[in-house]
């Protein structure tokens, strides 16, 4: 299936503005071909008293939606041959036991035509959910395209207000947690719209992949910031696969990451580092510099039956010695 942006553009019906509190359950009856992206009204407090986080929100969104126009390669839907045999592609791992026929799926900061219908494709009832209008377009002709059933959500994913409860069995989340500050927030919903024992799936940039150099200097890479959460990540002098154009990407640490995870309420299975190392590739170039530092963590972790609170697990920590 070639890129979409080679397609005709499909005529649909015209958008509706509308809260997803009211709207969504109206969706999950529908045909995604007969129904509109729900864009949520809520806006995140915290962002709303802030100006750099509202900054940080509008300048991310604005980038992935020109990726979405411009068919940057993150904005390339699933293929027709991956869609065959679509569990091996999202799951090559394995950790998803080998069927998701009727699982409720939450595809969580995935627009983009991939993940969405992959998901759909081996039997799952999913719901996208992305800041970006462009990359959840492509979701929408896709789905459109295939008949496939997508709910689409248009919203940040620090506020999940507009999913409920326990609503899903498996949470699949891409790399984003690198375009927020506070990663935190996003595993405290995830924990929330997660059923007691469902799946937690994400993947995050490692902090040493935005603290380093993307080019050596005098044949190494240099540490270029400093490793604590909240640092911004220098920008790309020129395009790079380690960086998205036109965005803003904060580090974070790995205690910030896993053990957010984990006071969220999780209790992390596996991690893995997806292997890109192509250590004979010229110095500079994507395959050498992941022989050096390895760029993403991809983790499975499980919602515990009983949620600890991060103030009652703070009540019993185990002292290991300085």
């Amino acid at each position: 299936m070639p890129s979409y942006n080679r397609y005709k553009r499909l005529t649909y019906h015209q958008k509706q503005i509308d809260t997803a509190k009211n709207a969504h359950k109206r969706l999950e009856k529908a045909q995604v071909c007969e129904s509109e992206i729900v864009r949520s009204t809520k806006t995140n407090a915290k962002c709303h008293h802030n100006p750099r986080l509202m900054n940080l929100k509008t300048k991310n969104s604005s980038a992935w939606d020109r990726m979405a126009r411009s068919g940057h390669v993150l904005a390339t839907p699933a293929t027709e041959e991956e869609l065959k045999n679509p569990l091996r592609v999202v799951d090559e791992i394995g950790w998803l036991g080998g069927s998701i026929q009727g699982w409720r799926v939450l595809c969580l900061a995935a627009g983009g035509g991939r993940h969405g219908p992959l998901y759909c494709a081996a039997g799952a009832n999913v719901t996208v959910v992305d800041l970006s209008s462009g990359m959840l377009e492509i979701d929408r002709e896709i789905a459109m395209h295939r008949k496939m059933e997508i709910r689409l959500i248009n919203c940040d994913m620090c506020d999940l207000s507009s999913l409920h409860n326990a609503e899903f069995d498996l949470v699949v989340h891409p790399v984003s947690t690198c375009y927020i500050d506070r990663p935190s927030a996003v595993f405290q919903e995830v924990a929330r719209v997660l059923r007691p024992g469902g799946l937690y799936v994400s993947q995050h940039k490692q902090p040493m992949n935005l603290q380093a150099s993307l080019l050596p200097d005098g044949g190494n890479y240099v540490i270029e910031r400093p490793a604590a959460s909240g640092s911004i990540a220098a920008s790309p002098t020129q395009p790079s696969r380690l960086r998205e154009p036109g965005t803003e990407e904060i580090i974070h640490s790995l205690q910030s990451i896993l053990g957010g995870i984990c006071r969220a309420g999780f209790v992390i299975e596996d991690l893995v580092e997806p292997h890109h190392a192509k250590p004979d590739q010229p110095p500079g170039s994507f395959g050498h510099r992941c022989a050096f530092i390895p760029p993403y963590i991809r983790i499975k972790s499980r919602r515990l039956q009983n949620t600890m609170t991060e103030s009652s697990m703070n009540k019993n920590k185990i002292w290991l010695g300085d």
